[in-house]
């Protein structure tokens, strides 16, 4: 453990900013499509919902090299890897800017989601490798919070850009901030030595954490963590735009800035749920409430659309702008309680299986995604956007009663 010396403490902090802003820039390419998914359709003679349907290969590719890559990070190190990782994003964001047609461009967004896999696990682990226990609360929710406002990036200003100069412009313009973060990276992050802590081949740990995924304690854990994060990263990644533009009739400029009051929600709703866990306790009450609230302001999206059930009460052809505004934020809010997953399966597995079950909680948090954003491109295809805000509503309200049920405690027993 690093000592308290203030040079070592300022040491550590700006190591972990600059690995944290590797996060934000995952962030930010992952949810670019949200903004110019028509315009990369468009270009690529598909329908936006194929479009949509083929990208998320890049969800699946981020979860399949998880564990690889956090299997690397303790044989090499965090440094080397993170520059790895880095020249993988670099190439990706420049491969999806140049691509020229729908093969190349799936190909660069497999590459970015391999190559990002690993740009949230690099601050964590550093910051649990030079941090003690007690205070690595606080440095996650910091590292959390830096990267999420990559989702702030992709909003208002990715509009402006998209308008400016077009679609690739943002992903050309990601590539070079990715070649200044990892010069900050190779210059502020210190070299440490590996850490051979498990020499198993990484098929073997992977299938370990399936494992443990799958037995009866977990799985109430695993069904929430399938659809939470799945369910904000689809409306804010990818459907959210076209829903605000084409449904709705706002300018991309519009659409942008709603779609940061959004992400403004996901980025503060960790830290006040951790006060509110620390001050009252309760996180399965917090995440199934949260969960409920947050399929009900989707099912109500749904139906303040063409010719849905709140649309025809109120007489209007749909539902305002204004009023998907007020759902998603709250939306983003409630489901984004989904930190507090990482808690309950520590409390849950105890200390000796908390490195595979968090693991298992993390790989189903980002294979959720790939699923749902896979699931809502036919969904979107075959009946319309109202029938996706609906889908994903009944999707994070499934999850959220399975986890009810399997999270229930045991009876006590009375004599």
């Amino acid at each position: 453990m690093a000592s308290t010396n203030p040079s070592n403490t300022r040491t550590l902090l700006f190591a972990l900013l600059a690995l944290a802003c590797g996060h934000m820039l995952s962030t930010l390419l992952r949810t670019m499509p949200a903004i110019s998914l028509d315009l990369m359709a468009a270009d690529f003679a598909t329908s936006p919902q194929k479009l949509a349907s083929l990208i998320a290969i890049y969800h699946f590719s981020f979860a399949a090299f998880q564990i690889p890559v956090g299997t690397a990070m303790d044989r090499f190190g965090v440094r080397p890897v993170s520059l790895c990782l880095f020249f993988g994003t670099i190439l990706g964001a420049l491969a999806s800017g140049l691509a020229t047609g729908t093969a190349s461009f799936v190909f660069a967004q497999f590459l970015i989601g391999v190559a990002t896999s690993g740009m949230l696990m690099c601050p964590m682990t550093l910051a649990a490798k030079q941090l003690p226990p007690e205070r690595f609360g606080l440095w996650s929710g910091a590292i959390l919070s830096v990267g999420n406002t990559g989702m702030l990036l992709s909003a208002s200003p990715l509009a402006f850009i998209v308008e400016r100069y077009g679609w690739r412009g943002g992903f050309l313009i990601s590539a070079a901030v990715g070649v200044v973060i990892a010069v900050a990276v190779f210059a502020l992050v210190p070299r440490q030595p590996a850490e051979h802590k498990d020499q198993s081949p990484a098929l073997a740990q992977m299938a370990e954490v399936f494992r443990l995924g799958l037995s009866r304690p977990m799985r109430g854990i695993i069904a929430l963590a399938l659809v939470s994060l799945a369910s904000t990263l689809v409306i804010r990644g990818v459907w959210g735009g076209p829903w605000l533009m084409d449904v709705k009739g706002l300018s991309r400029i519009q659409a942008g800035n709603q779609l940061g009051l959004f992400t403004l929600s996901m980025i503060l709703a960790p830290i006040c749920t951790g006060i509110l866990d620390r001050r009252f306790g309760h996180p399965r009450l917090i995440l199934a409430t949260g969960h409920l609230l947050g399929a009900l302001c989707l099912a109500l999206a749904s139906l303040g659309g063409p010719d849905g059930l709140l649309s025809r009460l109120f007489h209007v052809a749909v539902m305002p702008a204004e009023f998907d505004a007020v759902l998603f934020v709250v939306m983003g809010f409630v489901v984004s309680t989904h930190t507090l997953l990482f808690g309950m399966t520590t409390r849950l597995m105890g200390p000796a299986m908390a490195g595979r079950a968090l693991a298992a909680t993390n790989l189903s948090l980002f294979l959720g995604t790939a699923l749902l954003q896979s699931a809502t491109g036919v969904v979107a295809a075959a009946y319309g956007l109202p029938d996706v805000m609906m889908f994903v509503a009944a999707a994070l309200a499934t999850g959220a009663l399975t986890f009810i049920i399997y999270t229930k405690p045991a009876p006590k027993l009375t004599f």
